[in-house]
């Protein structure tokens, strides 16, 4: 809680009665704490750092709890290491979804889509945005740092976000990708 929130002698005892330990912070210091339903994993390398500062925020605007893993500043970076890192929470179910940004988006979209469960689609504008989500059900976007403004990468995220998968006539084809990566994923065992 912030320093100087009112929080009553009563409501002290019945916090520490209840094993909850309340801690003051710093106005707009304090962890937020969600569901992994409202949780966006966020990555990038050393070519998407300066985008994915710029996105964190709109993602907090639209009401995402950000899980930043890393980097945390402009450092040659692999980005595979990096997009690993997203599938794995979005796939784990630690996060509803993922955004990773590199130079181009591409390699971080090959990347991610490795992790059984992951559907990373690298988009570009809102329509590429829409359509992996009402039809393909991506929970990872990836994108381009280098190739995007910050106003067109903006637009992507909030579209994207802001898309719920359709189902209907698409889940037959999703369930045909999920089949494919069962089948070969079965190769490796």
């Amino acid at each position: 809680m912030e320093r100087g929130t009112i929080f009553t002698p009563s409501a002290r005892d019945l916090a520490r009665e209840r094993g909850v330990k309340v801690e003051e912070t710093a106005a707009g210091e304090a962890e937020v704490v969600a569901g992994a339903d409202r949780t966006l994993a966020f990555g990038a390398d050393h070519g998407g750092f300066e985008m994915k500062e710029r996105l964190k925020p709109v993602a907090r605007e639209l009401g995402w709890v950000v899980r930043d893993v890393g980097v945390f500043a402009e450092k040659a970076a692999d980005y595979p290491d990096i997009a690993h890192e997203v599938a794995r929470l979005v796939a784990g179910g630690e996060a509803a979804a993922g955004v990773i940004v590199d130079g181009a988006g591409i390699g971080s979209s090959m990347a991610a889509n490795k992790v059984p469960g992951v559907r990373a689609a690298l988009c570009y504008d809102r329509a590429s945005a829409r359509n992996s989500r009402e039809h393909n059900h991506a929970n990872v976007l990836t994108l381009g740092g280098r190739l995007l403004t910050a106003s067109q990468a903006e637009e992507v995220l909030r579209t994207w976000l802001g898309t719920p998968y359709g189902g209907g006539r698409h889940q037959k084809r999703i369930d045909k990708i999920t089949e494919i990566e069962r089948r070969y994923s079965a190769w490796n065992k």
